[in-house]
């Protein structure tokens, strides 16, 4: 069926200025809707805020005090391969029945990760070793030791 009403903007064809939009600064900037965004939140949009965005304001949650979180500082085996070779070219680290001995907070990290292998027989002594690094360690002849406090 054919619908008997016209589109408005055949509707306003030779209107100007408003078209439709009734006096002229109706429908210009944004003062019919109280500003831009979210201007108005603390005053004449309060009603709004409370009924659609009641937690806008406020804090929430919890975030721990920094000097409680301990930072993880990682190295892979392949980089650790890499140093302790150069530093057993310096002759800076010592050697106990075969296995060169390496404190991980020396080297200023405290967790080692699996990425890449290692040769050399280590007794490494760190506070955190991810299972894989574990794994391809002892694999070499080495051994990990926790760090006693």
């Amino acid at each position: 069926m054919v619908v008997r009403k016209r589109r408005k903007s055949r509707k306003l064809r030779g209107r100007t200025r408003t078209m439709g939009w009734g006096r002229v600064g109706q429908h210009r900037k944004s003062g019919s809707r109280g500003g831009f965004g979210a201007v108005g939140f603390h005053k004449h949009k309060w009603i709004w805020v409370k009924k659609y965005a009641p937690d806008w304001y406020g804090k929430h949650g919890f975030t721990p005090p920094k000097h409680s979180k301990e930072l993880v500082k990682p190295i892979n085996l392949e980089e650790l391969e890499s140093i302790v070779s150069k530093l057993m070219n310096e002759e800076k680290l010592s050697i106990e029945n075969g296995k060169v001995i390496v404190n991980l907070k020396e080297l200023g990290f405290n967790k080692v990760l699996g990425r890449g292998r290692i040769s050399i027989p280590i007794k490494l002594i760190a506070p955190y070793v991810s299972e894989r690094a574990r794994e391809k360690i002892v694999e070499a002849g080495g051994e990990v030791v926790e760090p006693s406090s």
